[in-house]
């Protein structure tokens, strides 16, 4: 069996780094774990082709190579997905499907030709996939009774992914989510037990990378690293001892619960590990708003001193927000503004609420009848949202463009970004010295023509430069690659306003021609 792996193209996001990525010569963020893990957990006697459209397209010769096509996707990326899944259907190859966005809506895929869904995790399904063609069979759905136990997860077949096209490479360590946020639809694909991978087999997984000859930053990909704080920490002080052994050849980040500031073994630990930057859902500082969506493992402990202790630590804090939540009041973006402001967030994701399929949340708005799915929407941050909220549409949107405007402004955001790393722990690892790419070089040079001397924020830049130099020394680097970052918002922050501006107008127009009510 001659297997083409796609993976659908994302449209422009907060992750898409599109304008950095030029810079670098690089075409992605991150690689398709789901996919090369699906190529390791099929039979190794089928052959493998991989094709990431957000690095290239698919070729003639490999369309006429191959006898079946598979595709996993996000819901972001439905657009590309239901066309690369009509593409291959019009050369008449055999279509299987999977990822979160067919498991949580699998009437897309179908409707668009896909011949098998394989859906929920691969570990239980692709096996039954695999047994009904070995049989001959044609289509088919497979769905799994049961989470798998990630444990007996082979090693992803990294060996089919471009690496000179990526800027970090992606494992998992776990999946599932002990808590029960009504928006987040992890807890209702993976579950609330968090399930996780031994110390050695994860271990095994960056033995390889490193045998590829992967030297730069990895992602962990977990939706809460810290879902399981006994096993993490096993993991850790093993992977504590591998780093030191290789030199340090992998930066790592990752996504955690604001509980992570509690533990600072835990904190210390990653640090000394070459963790540096990890990902918080803070989504709004409103309690009310917290308590309402379920969020309580938020509403414990200042929200504020949480992200200044994990800051403090080592750790550049990232953080999610949502404007939209239900009973929310007005003035709710200022005060999401205000918060990233006083912790000194520098990179803030900011998107108004939109309800995923599976969750709690979809499933409340659909029984209280104000669910709006026109198919259009995709979860990103440049669409309005998919519900009816409890005060006027028009003016969340408008306060959502504002903040998104404010919070990346290039010298609101240097600023941020200057008082976090002022505060940042100096890190604990002590990586081999390497001589920089030529292409790290020429980025450096961009970043210091357009902020040090083109633009009006020359003089902060130098000046910050010169106090972080001077005050902390240690992140210098690490300080002038999140400066950078902003090349990315600049661009991306007039997309967000002009797509929001003419929905919100499309809308309006809508909302005009209604009959009105006697």
């Amino acid at each position: 069996m001659k297997v083409l792996l796609i993976y659908p193209l994302f449209p422009q996001t907060f992750w898409s780094y599109d304008t950095l990525l030029e810079m670098v010569g690089l075409k992605a963020l991150f690689p398709p774990l789901g996919l090369i893990t699906v190529a390791a957990i099929l039979p190794q006697t089928w052959e493998f082709k991989l094709c990431d459209r957000n690095v290239r397209g698919v070729t003639e010769a490999e369309w006429e190579w191959a006898d079946l096509v598979v595709l996993s996707a996000m819901i972001v990326q439905k657009e590309d997905l239901i066309a690369q899944i009509r593409e291959a259907k019009k050369r008449e190859k055999l279509v299987a499907v999977g990822g979160p966005y067919p498991t949580s809506i699998p009437d897309d895929a179908r409707s668009a030709g896909a011949d098998f869904l394989i859906l929920d995790e691969g570990e239980i399904t692709l096996p039954l996939f695999v047994e009904a063609i070995n049989k001959g069979e044609r289509q088919g759905v497979f769905r799994g009774t049961e989470k798998p136990d990630v444990s007996t997860t082979p090693i992803p077949r990294y060996d089919l992914l471009e690496f000179d096209a990526y800027d970090s490479m992606s494992v998992q360590f776990s999946r599932g989510c002990p808590f029960q946020c009504e928006f987040c639809d992890i807890i209702t694909l993976y579950g609330r037990k968090p399930r996780t991978k031994t110390p050695e087999q994860l271990l095994k997984e960056l033995d390889y990378l490193y045998e590829l000859g992967w030297r730069r930053g990895v992602f962990m990909v977990d939706d809460n690293f810290i879902g399981n704080k006994r096993n993490v920490k096993l993991l850790l002080k093993e992977l504590k001892v591998w780093q030191q052994d290789h030199q340090y050849p992998f930066r790592f980040n990752t996504e955690a619960s604001v509980d992570l500031a509690r533990d600072s073994e835990l904190m210390n630990l990653m640090v000394e590990c070459y963790f540096d930057a990890v990902f918080l859902g803070i989504e709004t500082p409103d309690e009310e708003s917290l308590a309402l969506t379920k969020k309580f493992q938020n509403t414990r402990d200042s929200l504020l001193e949480s992200v200044q202790i994990i800051n403090q630590h080592g750790l550049r804090p990232m953080a999610g927000f949502i404007i939209g939540f239900d009973g929310e009041k007005k003035g709710a973006a200022e005060r999401i503004i205000r918060f990233v402001e006083s912790a000194a967030v520098p990179t803030a994701m900011f998107g108004m609420l939109q309800a995923l399929p599976t969750t709690a949340l979809w499933d409340r708005l659909e029984k209280e009848g104000r669910l709006i799915y026109d198919g259009k929407q995709d979860a990103n941050q440049r669409t309005l949202m998919n519900f009816i909220p409890t005060r006027p549409i028009e003016e969340i949107a408008t306060e959502y463009v504002e903040a998104f405007w404010e919070l990346y402004d290039p010298e609101v955001f240097l600023d941020r970004t200057y008082r976090c790393f002022l505060e940042l722990g100096a890190p604990k690892a002590k990586p081999a010295a390497s001589f920089p790419a030529w292409s790290d070089l020429r980025a450096l040079a961009t970043i210091i023509w357009r902020q040090g001397l083109k633009r009006k924020t020359r003089w902060k830049f130098w000046h910050h430069l010169f106090s972080i130099l001077q005050e902390n020394p240690a992140v210098w680097e690490h300080y002038l690659t999140v400066c950078a970052h902003i090349e990315h918002f600049m661009v991306y922050r007039k997309i967000v306003r002009d797509d929001i501006n003419q929905q919100l107008v499309e809308f309006q127009r809508k909302q005009s021609q209604l009959p009105i009510a006697s």
